[in-house]
């Protein structure tokens, strides 16, 4: 006879659940709070939502995020797929270890090393601290999520359909861009969408390489919130959260509907 679930594992959900999500409802919630002490609540208010645009210094930090998060993510993508094929087809060519290790290296390597040993970089070839050498940090560090997300995908291809498109007289990359890519673009555009993530919520990296005019979201967060935290704070907060929430809905019902199609 099936059991179903016990008391004990619906508790347990519920406890792990409230744990998780109990503090952004609460944020989502207090983003709309008249007051402007963040913990008490005195009438339902869209005032903070209105300043928040007024606010230069948030909305300048949130559109520095974007692009840096953007640009990072698409080349971190595009490396982080040459890498992957050059570790799954490039066979075992000279330096295939130290290769790996190098690029699986910032998945180990503490943030604050990685910021420090990147700064001391920039110092040394006399790069500028700005929105490049934060862009070029964050590509650097999302790489190797890249990789592993799009190594995943090429070892289980199946290469007969390159292959045979070679076969037909298609050169090697034409036959990459007709057959391979299309068949792993989900994993790329995990890939891409993780590093994406990761870059829009960094802040240690982002604060060593950042330079006078460059300061991104989170950085600019961390340093209101030693201040007290503000409502306008909690409002962005949920917009970006709102902004998620979307992109996971959107991906559920494309993901679905190709289901009921195949």
């Amino acid at each position: 006879m099936r059991r179903g679930p016990s008391l004990f594992n619906i508790a347990s959900i519920g406890v792990g659940l409230a744990f998780l999500y109990a503090p952004i409802i609460l944020l989502v919630i207090y983003s709309f709070n008249a007051s402007r002490a963040v913990n008490v609540w005195a009438g339902f208010s869209t005032r903070w939502y209105q300043s928040l645009a007024a606010n230069d210094q948030l909305m300048s930090a949130l559109w520095m995020t974007l692009r840096v998060g953007f640009l990072s993510a698409s080349i971190a993508t595009v490396l982080g797929v040459l890498a992957a094929i050059a570790l799954v087809r490039g066979g075992l060519f000279r330096g295939r270890s130290l290769f790996s290790g190098l690029v699986y290296a910032p998945l180990v390597m503490p943030e604050v090393i990685t910021g420090l040993s990147l700064l001391l970089l920039f110092v040394a070839i006399g790069l500028a601290r700005g929105f490049w050498t934060i862009t070029l940090a964050h590509a650097t560090f999302t790489l190797s999520f890249v990789a592993i997300v799009v190594r995943a995908r090429l070892i289980t291809f199946d290469r007969s359909l390159e292959e045979a498109a070679r076969d037909l007289g298609c050169p090697p990359w034409r036959a990459f861009l007709a057959i391979t890519l299309p068949n792993i673009a989900p994993a790329v555009a995990a890939g891409w969408a993780l590093a994406f993530i990761l870059s829009l919520d960094d802040l240690v990296i982002a604060s060593f390489t950042s330079g006078p005019g460059s300061t991104t979201l989170p950085m600019r967060i961390y340093s209101a919130v030693r201040l007290g935290v503000s409502p306008e704070i909690n409002a962005i907060s949920t917009l970006l959260i709102g902004a998620v929430a979307i992109a996971i809905a959107i991906y559920g019902t494309v993901k679905l509907r190709r289901q009921a199609r195949a």
